[in-house]
């Protein structure tokens, strides 16, 4: 299939595809005319690459899943290299969830504090107006 067509049926670009060709993720043959041609297998890697980057994985943590959908896995997810990445994404999502409840924490604290001075400063502007 030409470019245009597996873009479409893949819901992205043809300037995506280019880039992803750019960086070893997705193959491409050319034809007589120079146009690329897509093998139907390339389908389901493009999907893959869109599924993972809308997750926030980098081009580089992609590579073991497209590895393992060419070496005929029906998922991507099934390979030892593709386990270890989900294994230190998962780790790098729980560490920014602590970080944001230590945010969290710290911004109800200052709340609380600025609640507890505001009334006790509006207090005293009522006592002085008097």
């Amino acid at each position: 299939m030409l470019i245009g067509e597996l873009a479409e049926r893949a819901g992205t670009s043809t300037r995506a595809l280019r880039y992803y060709e750019t960086h070893g993720l997705v193959r491409a043959a050319r034809s007589a005319n120079g146009y690329r041609v897509y093998d139907e297998a390339e389908l389901p890697v493009v999907r893959e690459i869109r599924a993972l980057l809308a997750v926030g994985f980098g081009l580089d943590d992609i590579r073991p899943f497209v590895a393992c959908l060419r070496a005929g896995n029906a998922s991507g997810h099934v390979c030892p290299d593709s386990v270890a990445v989900l294994r230190r994404k998962l780790a790098e999502v729980d560490a920014g969830i602590d970080r944001l409840h230590a945010v969290r924490r710290e911004l109800r604290d200052q709340l609380a504090h600025a609640i507890t001075h505001r009334e006790e400063t509006c207090s005293r502007l009522r006592r002085t107006a008097r």
